[in-house]
């Protein structure tokens, strides 16, 4: 369990130790409220889906309209899934000391992206790396 407290208004700051506790905690509580955040939507647009009681729409175009807003929605569910796992990676990362470091250089990610992008796991050298990558094989392939 996790004994240190982040002070009331914290910012991480590039003049303090990188990714010292009180930072760490900073994060970690950050992706928590995250989390839950979500977790609190998702449970919110679960009961809308089980309160619209199936399709019982009458009209044909009525209930294309609803069939396309429930797939709309079951794919912010998944989408709000893929999210949450990510949260719990980064949260796994916090307790193994590997938080806030790029996967592929082990250089530091940085505080100011980190604050954008919580989950992060990728500096920003790295991550236009692989976008500039994935173009060039999509590119390829068309």
């Amino acid at each position: 369990m996790n004994t240190t407290t982040v002070p009331a208004n914290y910012k991480p700051s590039e003049k303090e130790k990188y990714m010292n506790p009180v930072m760490l905690e900073y994060f970690r509580q950050k992706l928590l409220h995250w989390k839950n955040d979500i977790v609190k939507e998702s449970d919110k647009l679960l009961h809308e889906l089980q309160d619209e009681g199936g399709l019982q729409e009458p009209d044909i175009a009525d209930r294309a309209a609803v069939e396309t807003e429930v797939a709309l929605e079951l794919r912010e569910r998944d989408r709000q899934r893929k999210l949450i796992s990510k949260i719990d990676e980064a949260l796994d990362r916090i307790e193994r000391g590997e938080y806030g470091y790029c996967e592929e250089t082990s250089e530091p990610i940085g505080i100011k992206r980190l604050e954008a992008r919580p989950v992060a796991t990728l500096s920003i050298e790295a991550q236009e790396r692989h976008e500039r990558l994935e173009r060039t094989q999509r590119d390829e392939r068309e």
